[in-house]
């Protein structure tokens, strides 16, 4: 529950991109709606998939323990991906009604391909080598959800933009995944420097997202705030490193995972200035349901 608050990161960040924070809220807390049925409903069958496992390793869990039936556990699951899916019609004006929505992209077929991409995932990818791109991809398309939520009329809203900030979000969480691999057993030193540096490659994609805009047009503090974020994941990654028992991976992919908010509310800031870091506020609720929640 905790991590959900990622996912509204992933939203409000594209949304400033577009301009749809002042411009069409009511579009962006649709999709907000729409990302965490999304994400939860994958969360659901994601114990439904790993119940057989649990029940050996972590038999006090939910289903394993039979305090939940899998039945239920189906219907819940399948209901928040059909509620994800179907809110996307209560967009404003999806499909377009007027002349002034035109060009505003539909979000029923992202909400879609990501419904798909997170079951795919949670029934077989992730147990493969292309977990971590799965899920890297996973969040490539909720942000391209966000973007659904308007154009910015300020600018050329540029075809590759949208790619590159989707890239940098997805890239990111490819090596968090990849980092989180094997958090409950023993974890490499050398998959965790590879994951780090897959992290820190998002971060120099990220410094660079200005090239697509006007110049001047960026506040001065971006490239700083991108690094700052970089060190401040970067503190739990290398004691995990150094000493990688479970609760030290365990911790570093915590602030990782949560750290997204943090990027979110970073890239924001190259569209709308300081106040993109507002976004960061979602690690309020985050941090406080992690209390009796976990986040991995």
């Amino acid at each position: 529950l905790p991590n959900v608050f990622t996912a509204f990161g992933d939203i409000l960040m594209a949304a400033c991109a577009v301009g749809a924070i002042t411009q069409d809220f009511g579009r962006v807390a649709v999709l907000m709606a729409a990302s965490g049925c999304l994400y939860l409903g994958g969360m659901v069958f994601n114990d439904v998939f790993d119940r057989k496992e649990d029940a050996k390793t972590r038999p006090t869990r939910p289903l394993p323990s039979g305090r939940i039936s899998v039945r239920a556990a189906v219907i819940l699951g399948t209901v928040l991906f059909a509620a994800g899916i179907l809110v996307t019609l209560l967009a404003p004006g999806t499909p377009a009604t007027s002349k002034s929505d035109a060009g505003v992209p539909n979000p029923l077929p992202f909400a879609i391909i990501l419904a798909f991409l997170i079951l795919l995932y949670d029934a077989w990818l992730k147990r493969t080598t292309f977990g971590p791109i799965a899920m890297g991809g996973c969040r490539f398309f909720n942000v391209l959800l966000g973007l659904c939520a308007g154009m910015n009329a300020e600018f050329v809203f540029e075809f590759y933009l949208p790619h590159h900030l989707a890239g940098v979000v997805g890239v990111y969480i490819v090596g968090v995944t990849w980092f989180a691999r094997t958090e409950e057993g023993v974890s490499k030193p050398s998959h965790l420097l590879a994951a780090t540096g897959v992290m820190l490659l998002s971060l120099g994609l990220a410094i660079t997202v200005p090239v697509h805009l006007p110049e001047g047009s960026v506040t001065k503090f971006y490239p700083y705030l991108v690094v700052a974020f970089g060190f401040w994941i970067l503190g739990p990654i290398v004691t995990a490193v150094r000493q990688p028992t479970p609760r030290n991976v365990q911790l570093g992919v915590k602030r990782c995972i949560l750290g997204l908010v943090l990027l979110d509310a970073v890239l924001a800031t190259a569209f709308v200035g300081l106040p993109g870091l507002a976004i960061g506020l979602l690690l309020l609720p985050a941090r406080w349901l992690g209390q009796w929640v976990y986040s991995t």
